[in-house]
């Protein structure tokens, strides 16, 4: 090899090298970015609800049931909770059914060319910005209520339900689907040497199988649902109470933080303040849901050869 020949070749290394290590700084610092901005949201949230407690104890904070931190008159966080929780699991009765039975048509019964069209609709109602689903259970779903249970409100506890729970039905079944296409096929034609029908494969062979990604679905749309904000806010009201009435108007702990973001309440105050001990236990609550997804994910994970 010629001088000129080796020159030139460790020119196109050099730049080459550059080149690689300017990728691996700009990845480093898109990683960095989300990283910082996690931290920064954890700060931002740990002070404000450092000034809070300063003046509420947390005994009044996790035993009180009743909550007006509008008025400063008392700080039971459970109202919220409780009105979280019964979006949540109504959600969840309308959602994992619809979304699992949905994913298992996907992957077991429909054609390829009926599962490349009804897949991508399903994607895109997921886009669907969520003020339009709350517009949507103020204009269809409420009436229907109206109509089927007399004396129901304008704002109530089913409607955010319904509404929510169709909002995280394409999460539930595009990803359970997404888990029950990676079966592998070997199992799916050994149960049908045994003799098994579709529907045994599929509820007693696949789903099985993709147990850890099915929950793992499932544990996600939770998450969803637990932070869902502007939906809930049109559909289910901004009354804070524990109540096992679903036709009843409640108030979600997100639904709590639009109200007074959106409010006249003075920065400083406890009112104030009261938003991001709030947000503090909802990004404790989700982070638990996130971080046991992750556990059932590895714990239920089947490795196939």
């Amino acid at each position: 090899m010629s001088s000129e020949s080796f020159d030139l070749t460790r020119e196109e290394s050099d730049v080459g090298g550059f080149g690689d290590r300017l990728a691996r700084y700009v990845f480093f610092s898109c990683a960095l970015v989300t990283v910082l901005t996690t931290l920064a949201i954890i700060v931002v949230l740990v002070n404000g609800a450092i000034d809070f407690f300063a003046e509420v104890s947390l005994v009044e904070y996790f035993t009180s049931t009743e909550w007006d931190a509008i008025n400063e008159t008392s700080f039971g966080i459970w109202p919220l909770i409780w009105g979280t929780m019964l979006i949540t699991v109504g959600s969840a009765v309308v959602a994992l059914p619809v979304g699992t039975l949905t994913a298992i048509y996907l992957s077991e019964y429909a054609d390829p060319r009926v599962r490349r069209t009804v897949k991508p609709i399903l994607e895109i109602l997921a886009g669907v910005p969520t003020i339009v689903y709350g517009f949507f259970a103020l204009s269809f779903i409420t009436p229907i209520l109206q109509t089927l249970f007399p004396g129901t409100g304008t704002f109530n506890a089913a409607a955010g339900a319904i509404v929510v729970g169709i909002m995280i039905i394409p999460m539930v079944s595009s990803l359970s689907e997404d888990a029950m296409s990676s079966v592998p096929d070997s199992l799916r034609n050994a149960a049908y040497g045994l003799g098994a029908t579709k529907f045994e494969v599929s509820t007693q062979v696949v789903l099985p199988a993709s147990l850890s990604g099915v929950l793992a679905a499932y544990i996600l749309a939770i998450s969803r649902a637990i932070g869902e904000t502007m939906a809930v806010t049109l559909a289910a009201g901004m009354l804070p109470q524990i109540t096992t009435n679903p036709l009843a108007e409640i108030q979600t702990m997100t639904a709590y933080m639009v109200q007074v973001g959106t409010g006249d309440i003075a920065v400083g105050t406890v009112g104030y303040q009261s938003l991001f001990a709030v947000g503090l236990t909802l990004f404790v609550m989700t982070l638990s849901m996130n971080i046991f997804s992750e556990w059932v994910r590895a714990r239920y994970r089947e490795e196939y050869q």
